[in-house]
């Protein structure tokens, strides 16, 4: 750049020649004087030109930082848009998932139970009511196909652990381990947020059906489901020595008349030397003490048992039944008793475009078509149910009882229910008598429940 401000210098010193000889004609200027002009031209030339250089040097360090700065802002946006991708959903509860496989859902239940017991003289009867169920906790899946599940329940002032277990699942096969519900019954492993009545079928609390800890798999494919596994007792006997071993089958194809259900479980208990059995229930509802129907306790090694399932879902109708046989192996018996619990029920729709949920071989949660807060009133069903519990065979007389019950179900949205509950319980050589020492008597029971849960 410098040699061409001097080329140009000297042309115009060319070009101008002819002006200063004019000018030295004119004014006669000496050699000299025209010596050091020139001088002083070239040389605010010279610094002329060295102000350009500065600010080309000023220019180019300012581009390079720049371009530096377009480099780091590439870069960022490269490890933002390579960075797992978070998406937030609602069902229920936020439900938080990223691109990687990571999700995460607290969750919970309120459930609320008032109602009234009309029975014979001496037996507890009147008003009643309790938290049923104050459930809260976590659950979300992790990458690699597994997955997790946390929850406690603060029902009655006490902290007991429901679901606690780690899962992993490969397309039809799934296993956990931990503390969840054993494979046996259509109606326990039901979500009680998904039952007809406020209270399961009276065999399934009869016979202690309840969460354990242990391992287990299933294996869908198809309409078929297989489950199986071993498990110890609940987290809050623990540690203990009995042992017992679950599995169940379903076949649940969807036909021209809608969703069939059939299954079949099976269901062996090793105890350790000096446990005990013993099989009660209560009449509906959960907050009475009083357990017309009752063994005691039984000194047993074990107990075996046995269930068959069958449930149709078929628009807004679905009708559902069981039967299951429970076997205690008593320590001093010739034989050992044989107790039975069973249940048919049906129920319908009464209000248009709804049907009964089901999921993998269970029932599942109510979906009103027009819910509450989009313009509709929400589902609502009416079901009835005779329930049979004996127990009293062999020798033992635990009593029988025979429920008839009635309920309507209002379901606003898919998170919210409504239920009010009747039932009139017949009992035959009842292991609480009446006051009169009647062993063969009735109880009716009205029972409400409000419950929301995310």
């Amino acid at each position: 750049m410098r040699r061409s401000l001097l080329a140009g210098v000297l042309l115009a010193g060319t070009v101008l020649s002819p002006t200063v000889a004019q000018a030295q004609d004119a004014a006669a200027p000496t050699d000299a004087e025209i010596i050091a002009e020139m001088r002083a031209e070239l040389a605010a030339l010279r610094a002329r030109v060295d102000e350009l250089e500065g600010r080309t040097r000023a220019a180019e360090s300012s581009i390079a930082v720049q371009a530096e700065g377009q480099q780091e802002i590439r870069t960022a946006i490269a490890e933002v848009e390579a960075a797992p991708a978070t998406t937030t959903a609602f069902k229920g509860a936020p439900q938080v998932s990223s691109d990687s496989g990571w999700t995460f859902k607290p969750r919970g239940r309120v459930m609320v139970d008032a109602g009234t017991i009309s029975a014979p003289e001496g037996i507890d009867d009147g008003f009643g009511s309790k938290l049923r169920r104050v459930r809260l906790g976590v659950q979300g899946d992790m990458p690699g196909g597994f997955g997790y599940k946390v929850e406690a329940d603060f029902a009655g002032n006490e902290v007991d652990l429901t679901d606690a277990f780690l899962s992993y699942e490969d397309g039809g096969f799934e296993v956990r381990a931990g503390q969840f519900n054993n494979f046996q019954s259509l109606e326990e492993l039901t979500s009680s947020l998904n039952t007809s009545f406020i209270e399961r079928a009276a065999f399934t609390d009869a016979f202690g059906f309840r969460r354990k800890v242990g391992v287990g798999g299933q294996w869908s494919g198809g309409d078929v489901l297989v489950q199986a596994g071993a498990f110890a007792d609940n987290s809050e006997t623990l540690p203990d020595g009995s042992r017992s071993y679950d599995a169940r089958i379903v076949f649940m194809p969807k036909t021209s008349f809608g969703q069939l259900h059939l299954g079949a479980s099976v269901h062996q208990t090793d105890l350790d030397d000096g446990e005990t059995v013993r099989y009660r229930q209560r009449p509906l509802v959960n907050f009475t003490s009083v357990r017309p129907v009752n063994t005691g306790s039984l000194d047993a090694t074990g107990e075996f048992g046995y269930g068959a399932e069958a449930a149709l879902i078929s628009g807004p109708f679905h009708f559902a039944g069981e039967a299951f046989w429970q076997q205690p192996e008593l320590v001093a018996a010739a034989s050992d008793p044989t107790f039975f619990g069973g249940y048919v029920e049906a129920g319908v729709f009464l209000t248009p475009g709804d049907s009964r949920g089901y999921k993998g071989g269970t029932f599942d949660r109510i979906k009103p078509s027009s819910p509450v807060g989009e313009g509709g009133f929400g589902a609502v069903q009416f079901n009835v149910r005779y329930d049979r519990l004996d127990l009293s065979d062999d020798g033992i007389v635990g009593g029988t009882q025979d429920g008839y019950y009635a309920s309507l179900v209002w379901s606003p949205t898919a998170y919210t229910r409504l239920m009010l509950n009747y039932g009139h319980l017949e009992y035959g050589d009842a292991a609480v008598p009446a006051a009169n020492g009647d062993r063969d008597y009735a109880i009716d029971v009205v029972g409400a429940r409000a419950q929301v849960d995310f």
